[in-house]
């Protein structure tokens, strides 16, 4: 399973200080169909822990998932910053997804070296398989 972050995401969890470790936990859960919902068309919201605070008081990510291949995290929010996603935004992920998740490895090495994708690493290392 290869984890990537986009461009937003990349910003949003250096600020955040999200660590690398925090979204792969969550990639494990979400492969063991621990999800916290399910938008369908590869779309899934997922909490990841706030760094000293735990997951009820962590932020909620929107991943573009297919299990076992691949998952970006795209968009994240504070729970007491935001309820939830709009019904417009849930759409626009889903067609973020359709195209993401059909990204040819050519493309998708484009993407990471122009910086709009960076692979979540483990220990300094790509978690490939």
């Amino acid at each position: 399973m290869r984890i990537f972050k986009n461009a937003w995401f990349i910003r949003f969890s250096r600020a955040q200080k999200i660590s690398d470790e925090g979204l792969r936990e969550a990639i494990l859960r979400a492969e063991a169909g621990q999800v916290d919902a399910d938008l369908g068309g590869g779309v899934v919201k997922q909490r990841i822990v706030r760094p000293g605070q735990g997951k009820s008081k962590g932020y909620r990510t929107i991943i573009l998932l297919r299990k076992g291949f691949r998952a970006f995290f795209v968009y994240g929010f504070a729970k007491n910053e935001r309820d939830n996603i709009r019904k417009d935004e849930e759409e626009q992920f889903k067609k973020m997804a359709e195209y993401v998740l059909g990204l040819s490895e050519v493309q998708l090495n484009i993407l990471i070296a122009n910086g709009q994708m960076e692979e979540v690493e483990s220990n300094d290392e790509k978690v490939s398989k």
